[in-house]
C-alpha cells in the first residue's frame, strides 16, 4: 500500500556568493520563488517551508504554482534526492521519477550498457532488467546505435533511451514534472500511449504542471504553492480557480 507523509518539512539552500546584487534583487523581487534570508552568515533561499501533506493509495495530486514556487523541490524531496533540513518525510512504496530523466546514464557506455545502468539506478534488479532488455531496446527504435557510446547520440536519442528504461516497470508512486519530450512526432505519440499505461498502474501520482488541461485530466486533487509554502490543498478545479485569482492580482 503506497503512502506519503510529510510533517513540517523545510528545505533551504545557502547562497555563498551574493556579490551580484542584481541577481539578489531579482530573486528578492520575484513574484514567487524561495524567500531569501540573510540575518546572519550567508544568504539562504528558503525553497520549502513548513510543508505538511498526506497522500494515500489512489491519490492523483497536482502541484500548481508559478516557476520557483517550490514544486520541483517538493518532487525531489519525495524522490529522496533532497533531504529536508527540518521535518520528516515518510514514503512507503516503490518510487519512479519522470523528471531529470537522464540521471544514472554514462556518456561513455553503450546504449545497451546504459539500459542496465539506468535500471539499476531506478532500483530494478539486474535479472529483471536483463529479462526486459530486448523489449526496452525495441521500444527505443535505436537499433544499431545501442551498440555505440551514448555521447554519440542526439538529445532526442538519449531521451528515447532514458524514457524506455524509466517506463519499463510499474511503480507504486510516480512523480512527474511537466510533459516528457521524447523525440519526433511519431515517437512522441508512442511515448504518450506508454506513459498513459504507466500512470494507470501507479497507485499515487504527483504531477507538477502549468497545463490546466493536463492537471484536470490527471489529478482529482491539487496543491497550490507559493514561496515554498502550501496555500491550498483541495479539488483541482478549486485550486486552479484560486491560482488564477491570485495570479491576476500580480
Amino acid at each position: 500500500m503506497a503512502d506519503i507523509q510529510l510533517d513540517n518539512v523545510s528545505v533551504a539552500f545557502p547562497v555563498y556568493d551574493t556579490s551580484s546584487r542584481s541577481l539578489k534583487k531579482r530573486l528578492v523581487g520575484a513574484a514567487t520563488g524561495g524567500r531569501i534570508r540573510s540575518e546572519a552568515g550567508p544568504s539562504v533561499v528558503q525553497a520549502l517551508e513548513n510543508v505538511t501533506l498526506h497522500f494515500q493509495n489512489g491519490d492523483r495530486i497536482g502541484l500548481v504554482g508559478r516557476n520557483g514556487a517550490g514544486k520541483t523541490t517538493l518532487l525531489r524531496v519525495l524522490a529522496g534526492i533532497y533531504e529536508p533540513g527540518v521535518g520528516t518525510v515518510r514514503v512507503e512504496g516503490h518510487v519512479a521519477t519522470l523528471f531529470d530523466i537522464a540521471l544514472g546514464m554514462d556518456p561513455e557506455s553503450t546504449g545497451y550498457e546504459n539500459i542496465v545502468l539506468r535500471g539499476l539506478f531506478l532500483g530494478m534488479r539486474r535479472a529483471d532488467i536483463e529479462a526486459q532488455i530486448d523489449e526496452i531496446a525495441a521500444f527505443t527504435e535505436l537499433d544499431s546505435f545501442l551498440k555505440l557510446p551514448i555521447r554519440t547520440y542526439s538529445d532526442g536519442m538519449r531521451l528515447r533511451l532514458a524514457f524506455a528504461v524509466s517506463t519499463s516497470f510499474h511503480p507504486d508512486i510516480l512523480l512527474l514534472d511537466e510533459g516528457i519530450g521524447a523525440g519526433d512526432a511519431a515517437f512522441l505519440e508512442k511515448a504518450n500511449w506508454r506513459l498513459q499505461e504507466f500512470t494507470n498502474k501507479a497507485t499515487i501520482i504527483v504531477l507538477a504542471s502549468h497545463s490546466e488541461q493536463l492537471l484536470r485530466q490527471m489529478c482529482s486533487t491539487s496543491v497550490l504553492m507559493e514561496h515554498g509554502r502550501i496555500i491550498a490543498f483541495s479539488s483541482t478545479s478549486e485550486v486552479l480557480a484560486l491560482y488564477r485569482e491570485r495570479t491576476s492580482r500580480g
